[in-house]
């Protein structure tokens, strides 16, 4: 049995969609491992975000299309300390990939190695096209973070899917789960905790019914996802594929890093 204790956060409250009645939420996990520290999946909101939500974000995120509450306490290093660690404890952040609801954290773990695929960093440096200029945002990795990047799948496959294996620093039982599509370097990340697998597939689904038989997805959280894709037959491969790993393993939990119901109402609204 694995030894990774598994907390799930909600680090923010996007108020103009929504799954199922509740806004879209920004998951972030944070694992306790018995010898490298914390580690976190993603970074979500950070405290410099929330501090100038137009500025860091950009007035069309802010204010327009995703309008996150201005709500501090949601920022990942607060969760960390009302959960009674200490936030230099995390040693390692996982990042599924650079856009900019992923990363704001980032800067309130300075001292942390940041986990990402080698395509997705190359993208968010180059930012090229209007799309890339307005999902990444070099200020919030401008205090110069520790990159580790993979550029390729090295092991054997998990459950069928490609998998970058031994993450620098981390247990084996953390994953690299290439799913492009939503970016060009967009991955899952597996974990292997004490209740069994889980994969935060990031942005690569929006709505859990997106992995039934015959997927759903509410009308407006579907067009944004259709603009902010950037290979659609990747994307559908994959939701095919996460469709298939559903199905096929029921034991494994699934969910994206937007869709608020794996959390529970008071932490969703």
């Amino acid at each position: 049995m694995s030894d990774l204790r598994v907390h799930h956060l909600n680090c923010a409250h996007v108020t103009a969609m929504s799954i199922g009645g509740l806004p879209l939420a920004c998951h972030v996990l944070l694992i306790e491992t018995p010898s490298d520290g914390l580690v976190l999946v993603d970074s979500g909101l950070g405290t410099a975000d929330y501090a100038a939500i137009a500025s860091r974000l950009g007035f069309a995120f802010a204010r327009l299309y995703a309008r996150p509450t201005v709500a501090p306490a949601l920022a990942a290093i607060h969760q960390v300390r009302a959960l009674g660690h200490r936030p230099e404890d995390v040693r390692h952040i996982v990042q599924t990939h650079l856009d900019l609801d992923h990363v704001g954290g980032l800067s309130d773990f300075p001292w942390a190695a940041v986990h990402v695929h080698a395509d997705e960093l190359a993208a968010a440096t180059d930012r090229r096209g209007v799309k890339a200029r307005g999902r990444y945002r070099p200020a919030m990795w401008a205090h110069g973070p520790d990159f580790t990047t993979y550029a390729e799948e090295d092991g054997e496959a998990w459950f069928g899917f490609s998998a970058v294996r031994a993450l620098a620093g981390l247990p084996e039982q953390i994953l690299l789960i290439p799913l492009r599509g939503h970016t060009h370097g967009h991955c899952g990340v597996a974990v292997d905790s004490e209740s069994g697998w889980l994969l935060d597939a990031g942005d690569a689904i929006f709505d859990h019914r997106q992995l039934q038989v015959r997927p759903q997805i509410g009308r407006r959280v579907g067009v944004f996802e259709k603009i902010v894709t950037t290979d659609k037959i990747q994307r559908l491969a994959n939701q095919c594929r996460l469709r298939a790993l559903a199905a096929e393993h029921p034991e494994i939990e699934i969910f994206a890093a937007h869709d608020p119901t794996p959390f529970p109402p008071a932490t969703s609204v």
